[in-house]
């Protein structure tokens, strides 16, 4: 982007964006939108799907075998071609529909908590979709807002925006409508306002100019779209690593000592690719995309909306929640308790100035403005001169009236911020000097705090201006303070006992002062002694705050940049930590939790920074999402269990088999119908039940505890699997044919009946499965036997089996499963010590 249009002048801009001071028509908005959508080329819906289908066979290994597979047809094998072909056509069919139907829910889910803007349009403002903002656009901002293109500003009132994003710079910049210099650098344009920036405090009127991959921001994510992992992510792909090298090794070697054995080339190639692709853990992805989707519509079901999709197994690992108080903890209806003057007793004027500054305060909506705007009082006469937003670190919010005879500044806030612009106070209707009257004044608002009261300060003074700034707050009449009450919420004692019952601590990050916080704390129960102010975390070392953190239940008088602060300590503490905030206050310490959790209100950029939203502010949804995240994590471990368990011990057994036999153990074929008849359970894994002592307990990736599992039932499957071989070899003498059927069938059985005692730590007959995962797991079974005594299955080189080793196959069956499950008990029991 060349142009400078922060040096043009309304005129210019109005001219270069064909719009006007009044914004765009709905019609011109829609002709501009249709034109930006037509030069983005944005995939349809069918393509999208087209590519996805492709995905599933870009797998190296599947390509190998896809390549050799036509190689044989030509060189004149075709028997098995259209056969492996087939299988490897549905397996990648069954992957597709699954994968189609999970990223459809996702996107359904989605659209629920998608962001809008105000525009306006036609002579009214209006709410759009923030992705259908138009060059041309007249925007109108607030507090709270993500700023969604790059825009010229018309007009502002004490307006300050985060560009943190954009230029690396932390504190909010102030913005104006002054024409900037076109030669300026990006931080001294403080005529414009940047895509991805977020308004901090104040309103403003601004032109968009550019929108997309043309603001700054699209272009630079353009060039670095790079996502972060999560730290499951990023063991699963690691592990998927370490399994596609055992599988590209073994595989090599056991084509390698078939050739030295003078076995036939094509058979040698095929079986080798069919075992690496039996071996391969092919279905991860698809396995985990559907898995997290499936748990994002059951959460979705508990109220949770899921943003970031690969969060969920974060939040499974989550033993630690902070939220603030307002909402959560309590009701979040604010009620006026009382205006009382500086002498204790109930004051109609410290009330009329409270109803003034609610009435006329726009620049911050907020539930104490409506709750002092339900008194009985009216505003007639009155008119407002002007208004300085409320900001986090001034923590105050003043507004001039004047009734035609007298103009008033009126500033409410904090208390301490409040009589930090004071100079007087109110006493019996009579300004008197403040220092006299400061230690009282102190007293009676801990007073106040110590009986569960929010506070705050109330002052004025008469001015003679009409335009005000925040330089305007001083030498001001201290009149009062206004009393509010906030109940708990109903059920909270029972939400935290839930989330205590889920090993889920609960600890309340709040701006509110140390005595109504101490005061809250009693009635949850919790230690009032163990309350940590944000100056005293403040004093403290890194090490030290991270010991003093953990052991605290309440953070009180906590500034916005704190909460980050404590959040990353409480993570160096050994925690998972999730933050629940629905403020500008709130935004860094969502983006440093491990679980971020807003809700469907609150601001845009706390939204947008988070990565569960609620449809419903209550702690009693976060624990029904944190039992779906950790279903969601513990059925993602199972597949990994089961495929590191039976699969790679079957196929590794069968690579062996390979070299000691006269013939191949099972034909390539074989060890890929194999490979798709187990995958239809494999898929239901998703949706599976997980046992109620698993759920209550928060969900940890170990590689190593999974490369243990896999080396000691891949050992136990191969025990199982040589004991077929001598069988079937050995003691039956059984043919080629019948011996290749019979291992066909037992490592069938194996890998569906392991399914059963692996997904679950208790004795399996006491954990029931879930419905799907039982019926498909009967219809692989069903099509097994269905394919050994099916008119094709000579195609596939199967044969009926003789009564002597189908008997045979089912007592080693059973000897597999129950030693498997005392194998497990013994496994888990050790592993769990050891930890």
């Amino acid at each position: 982007m060349t142009t400078p249009f922060w040096s043009f002048t309304p005129e210019k801009i109005f001219s270069e964006c064909g719009t006007s001071a009044e914004g765009l028509s709905q019609s011109a908005a829609k002709q501009k939108l249709a034109e930006i959508n037509r030069k983005k080329k944005i995939r349809k819906r069918w393509q999208r799907e087209l590519l996805l289908f492709f995905n599933q066979f870009k797998n190296p290994l599947v390509l190998l075998l896809v390549a050799a597979v036509i190689l044989s047809a030509f060189l004149g094998e075709t028997s098995d071609v259209l056969i492996i072909l087939f299988i490897l056509l549905a397996t990648g069919v069954l992957s597709f529909w699954q994968e189609s139907n999970a990223g459809r829910a996702v996107e359904k889910l989605q659209s629920i908590i998608q962001l809008n803007s105000t525009v306006w349009r036609d002579g009214k403002e209006t709410e759009i979709k923030s992705d259908e903002v138009v060059p041309g656009d007249l925007l109108l901002l607030k507090s709270g807002d993500i700023v969604p293109a790059d825009c010229y500003l018309l007009e502002t009132n004490e307006l300050h925006a985060n560009e943190a994003s954009l230029t690396g710079e932390s504190y909010p910049v102030r913005k104006t409508a002054e024409v900037s210099e076109a030669a300026a650098p990006l931080a001294k344009r403080k005529n414009c306002l940047w895509q991805g920036s977020n308004i901090v405090s104040g309103t403003a009127k601004a032109m968009v100019v550019y929108t997309g991959e043309q603001t700054i921001f699209g272009s630079i994510a353009k060039s670095a779209s790079a996502t972060t992992e999560t730290v499951f992510e990023k063991g699963i792909r690691n592990f998927g690593y370490f399994l596609m090298q055992i599988t590209v090794t073994l595989s090599i070697v056991i084509l390698v000592l078939n050739l030295l054995f003078h076995r036939p080339l094509i058979d040698s190639v095929l079986f080798a690719l069919a075992l690496a692709v039996g071996m391969a853990p092919e279905l991860l992805p698809a396995i985990m995309t559907i898995a997290m989707s499936a748990g994002a519509k059951r959460m979705s079901e508990k109220k949770v909306i899921v943003k970031k999709l690969s969060s969920i197994q974060n939040f499974g690992e989550v033993n630690l929640l902070c939220t603030d108080k307002t909402g959560t903890i309590t009701e979040g209806i604010i009620q006026i308790a009382g205006a009382r003057g500086t002498d204790g007793n109930e004051n109609e004027y410290v009330k009329k100035l409270a109803f003034l500054n609610a009435t006329f305060e726009t620049g911050f909506p907020n539930p104490i403005d409506e709750a002092i705007k339900q008194m009985k009082l009216s505003a007639a006469g009155y008119e407002k001169l002007g208004e300085i937003p409320y900001d986090f670190m001034r923590k105050r919010l003043s507004v001039a009236v004047s009734d035609g005879k007298e103009s008033l500044l009126i500033t409410k806030g904090a208390v301490k911020n409040v009589l930090d612009v004071c100079t007087q106070v109110l006493q019996n209707g009579e300004p008197v000097e403040l220092s006299t009257q400061t230690e009282i004044l102190h007293r009676q608002f801990i007073d106040y705090s110590n009986e569960g009261y929010r506070v705050i300060g109330l002052c004025y003074k008469p001015i003679q201006k009409k335009i005000i700034a925040k330089e305007d707050e001083r030498d001001m009449i201290f009149a009062g303070f206004i009393l509010m009450e906030d109940p708990l919420k109903q059920g909270i004692a029972e939400a935290i006992a839930e989330l205590n019952r889920l090993n889920v601590k609960v600890k309340i990050i709040t701006g509110d002062n140390r005595y109504v916080a101490a005061h809250i704390g009693k009635k949850l129960n919790m230690n009032p002694d163990k309350i940590m102010t944000g100056a005293e975390a403040e004093d403290l070392t890194p090490p030290s705050l991270a010991v003093r953190a953990a052991d605290t239940d309440i953070f009180a008088e906590v500034e916005p940049q704190q909460k980050e602060m404590l959040i990353r300590a409480l993570q160096k503490s050994g925690s998972a930590v999730a933050y629940m905030g629905d403020g500008i206050n709130d935004v860094s310490a969502i983006n440093a939790a491990d679980a971020g959790i807003s809700i469907n209100n609150a601001v845009d950029v706390a939204r947008e920074a988070a990565d569960f939203v609620l449809l419903e502010k209550n702690l009693s949804v976060i624990a029904d999402g944190i039992r779906e995240g950790r279903k969601t994590f513990a059925n993602t471990l199972k597949y990994i269990f089961i495929n590191t368990g039976a699969t790679f011990g079957n196929m590794f057994s069968v690579a062996f088999a390979s070299l000691l036999l006269p013939f191949l153990p099972m034909t390539p074929t074989q060890i890929l119908l194999t490979n798709f008849l187990t995958d239809f359970p494999y898929l239901a894994v998703s949706s599976d039940n997980v046992d109620e002592e698993q759920l209550r307990k928060p969900g940890k990736w170990n590689l190593k505890q999974i490369r243990s599992f896999m080396l000691v039932f891949g050992l136990h499957s191969s025990l199982f699997d040589i004991a077929t071989f001598l069988t079937l070899f050995n003691i039956l003498k059984t043919p080629e044919g019948i011996f290749q059927t019979g291992w066909f069938l037992e490592s069938i059985l194996t890998e569906l009946f392991i399914l059963f005692v692996i997904r679950t730590a208790k004795p399996f007959v006491k954990s029931m499965p879930g419905r799907n995962l039982i019926v498909l797991s009967a219809l692989s079974l069903v099509l097994t036997v269905a394919f050994i005594y099916s008119p094709f299955a000579s195609f596939m080189e199967l044969h009926a089996l003789p009564l002597k080793v189908i008997s045979a196959i089912i007592i080693i069956i059973i000897l597999y499963v129950i030693t498997a499950d005392l194998l497990k008990w013994y496994f888990f029991r050790r592993m769990n010590v050891s930890e």
